[in-house]
């Protein structure tokens, strides 16, 4: 990175079974484990806010990417009429114990739904936002990331 342009701030009091704030307090949530990890669900979870903050960021990235290729005019979307309007993405994060090892690990995977557009010129924009997303590029190789084309 050749500098960085913006640092958000958190702070977590309790760990998983606490309270998350921002440093602009625009957030501020309250932390319980899911069920499923023995927890009492009455919360939001670090999986859950890691979901919504992947899903965001890949989406700029590939509304990004998108624009860029509309005006592309070499390669497989030449002349492509491209628009996200419509698109989603969303973000499933799994956690569950390491299979070497002592502790958990996660995994991602994005399920991209863009409306009206040829599936090849989708997978794409895809490809190329994850080539771009600061999330995709921070999880590469440290983490399972797969996707899908809705």
């Amino acid at each position: 990175m050749s500098k960085v342009i913006y640092t958000a701030r958190a702070t977590v009091d309790g760990g998983r079974e606490g309270r998350s704030v921002s440093g602009d307090n625009k957030l501020d949530v309250a932390l319980a484990p899911p069920v499923e990890l023995g927890g009492s669900g009455n919360g939001t979870n670090p999986e859950q806010l890691f979901a919504a903050g992947f899903a965001a960021c890949f989406h700029s990235a590939l509304k990004l990417v998108a624009r860029k290729a509309k005006q592309s005019t070499e390669g497989p979307l030449a002349g492509a009429s491209i628009s996200t309007e419509g698109s989603t993405v969303a973000a499933e994060v799994g956690i569950g114990p390491l299979t070497e090892g002592v502790g958990y690990g996660l995994q991602v995977h994005l399920v991209v739904t863009l409306p009206g557009l040829d599936r090849a010129v989708a997978e794409q924009l895809v490809q190329s936002a994850d080539q771009v997303c600061p999330y995709s590029n921070a999880t590469r190789g440290n983490i399972a990331v797969t996707h899908a084309v809705a």
